[in-house]
């Protein structure tokens, strides 16, 4: 049942009853952060995720490593 009432709050345009929802369930108006940071931030954030995307990345035990032999750790 929960993924019924999900599915049909995603489908919905209905700016009443997605105000309904959220009265009943206590939602704050809180702005969308990615409105708060800056273009700039933005952009830089959608390349990294183009680059993730992509398989353009190393693991942390890579870079741990890496930093472990770059500064003799």
């Amino acid at each position: 049942m929960k993924y019924k009432i999900i599915s049909e709050i995603i489908k919905s345009n209905d700016e009443e009853m997605l105000n309904a929802v959220k009265t009943i369930l206590n939602i704050e108006d809180k702005p969308d952060f990615w409105e708060e940071i800056s273009e700039e931030d933005q952009v830089a954030i959608d390349q990294a995720l183009e680059q993730l995307d992509r398989g353009n990345f190393i693991s942390r035990e890579s870079l741990d490593a890496e930093v472990k032999e770059k500064y003799n750790f």
